[in-house]
């Protein structure tokens, strides 16, 4: 979350930063609740050293020859106690307060960064480059994935639906190969690049969500377990960036790097419509996630450093992509910087996203207290955390069965998966 002490002593920066993101977002309820917070506890100090005052002022009245039970040392002990009372009845207005400051606090998205492009949507997302130009397929009579998934039967809809609903999907023998290869690729490639990987849990509580970012704004995107205090994992990130909840890191360990699969899931509420078909746009897909915890003075190197581990994944299987900029208008809700990058899907003549990696600056270790302790320094900092997808694995079989198919309706396994399909064609 945003840091407090930020919003109260640049109100204006904040409130035109939040503005570029395009939301209504109005700081000013939060300043009055602060300054009504703070008002309390320089009062409750005050009334606090007064009663420390009189404690230590009764037993040196009483050594200097009062009378323990005169009037004098009762009416010090009577304002002591009152001051007491006083002091008991301002506590749980400050914590009713703080509750609320810190209600306030989550509803906020984090501020993007200065280098993020000022822009309201996504056609104001400019393109940084463009890689793979020479391997763009030139068949003219590409089928969308999901047809020559079916075609080859390495992919079945209607048997998913029956288990589930719409939106989930079956794969099958060489399909569901392929899904386990491409995972066990990616894993091999980040491990290599001096990720270490980690299986975290696939059912995270509320505290973890929070942490992240993905409450409050998120609940109704996401799956909850009814009868208990959990949540199906929306992405590896949650998850992995919550291994480190709570705890004061040494600078030493840092940079911390973990990749991760898992499964996914999100409800996709508001895409009704779009992406009915396919692997694209499900309810239930695979991820391979890269999560990093890093000195805040290196955190925009390893931004760049990562989204060039998530590119090797495409270069290596010589996949068409581009990466493109998010403006401030269609930034993630806790990113500060976020590039993306899109596959070149042929059957719609559109690069689609494949990966987002963004850095979150402080806002999820303040969410989380994620902090460091540098040696020879007093105190803690906030570290800073990143992440982002290496791959999407739904998506990036759809750009296989697409960008590799042959006329012959067959499909090229890239090189670079051969090994762990133990075969060259589907």
């Amino acid at each position: 979350m945003l840091d407090i002490k930020l919003i109260r002593d640049n109100p204006q920066l904040v409130q035109e930063r939040l503005k570029t993101r395009g939301g209504d977002y109005d700081i000013q309820p939060l300043l009055e609740l602060d300054k009504q917070q703070r008002e309390l506890e320089a009062k409750r100090n005050q009334l606090q050293a007064r009663s420390n005052e009189i404690a230590k002022l009764i037993p040196e009245k009483i050594k200097g020859g009062c009378n323990p039970k005169g009037p004098e040392i009762q009416e010090l002990r009577e304002n002591g106690s009152s001051v007491k009372a006083e002091i008991g009845t301002l506590e749980p207005q400050e914590k009713e307060l703080s509750a609320k400051i810190e209600e306030l606090l989550l509803t906020l998205p984090n501020l993007p960064s200065d280098s993020t492009p000022v822009g309201k949507s996504e056609e104001d997302n400019p393109e940084v480059r463009r890689w793979g130009d020479e391997y763009l397929p030139q068949n003219p009579n590409i089928l969308p994935h999901w047809e020559i998934g079916e075609k080859l039967g390495i992919l079945n809809v209607e048997r998913a639906v029956k288990v589930a609903q719409s939106r989930f999907i079956t794969l099958i023998g060489a399909g569901a190969k392929l899904e386990r290869a491409l995972i066990q690729f990616m894993l091999d490639r980040q491990i290599a690049a001096g990720y270490v990987e980690v299986i975290p849990p696939f059912l995270i509580n509320t505290e973890s969500m929070t942490a992240t970012g993905q409450l409050p704004k998120f609940a109704e995107e996401s799956f909850k377990c009814a009868a208990d205090d959990l949540w199906l994992t929306p992405t590896a990130e949650v998850p992995v960036t919550n291994l480190y909840r709570g705890e004061t890191l040494n600078s030493e360990d840092l940079p911390i790097y973990h990749c991760a699969y898992t499964p996914c899931f999100r409800r996709e509420a508001g895409s009704y419509g779009r992406d009915m078909r396919g692997l694209i746009r499900l309810h239930q897909f695979n991820k391979v996630e890269l999560v990093k915890f890093v000195h805040p003075s290196t955190s925009s190197e390893e931004l760049e450093k990562l989204l060039g581990n998530a590119e090797s994944i495409l270069q290596a299987l010589q996949l068409p992509y581009r990466v493109i900029e998010l403006c401030t208008g269609d930034i993630g809700f806790h990113s500060a910087k976020t590039y993306d990058i899109e596959v070149w899907l042929p059957s719609s003549g559109k690069y689609r996203e494949i990966s987002s990696c963004s850095n979150f600056l402080d806002y999820q270790a303040r969410r989380g207290q994620i902090r460091f302790k540098e040696s020879g320094k007093k105190g803690t900092q906030l570290v800073h955390t990143l992440n982002g997808s290496g791959l999407a694995v739904g998506r990036t079989m759809a750009a296989i069965l697409e960008n590799y198919q042959q006329e012959d309706r067959t499909v090229r396994i890239p090189e670079a998966l051969q090994p762990y399909m133990g075969r060259e064609v589907l």
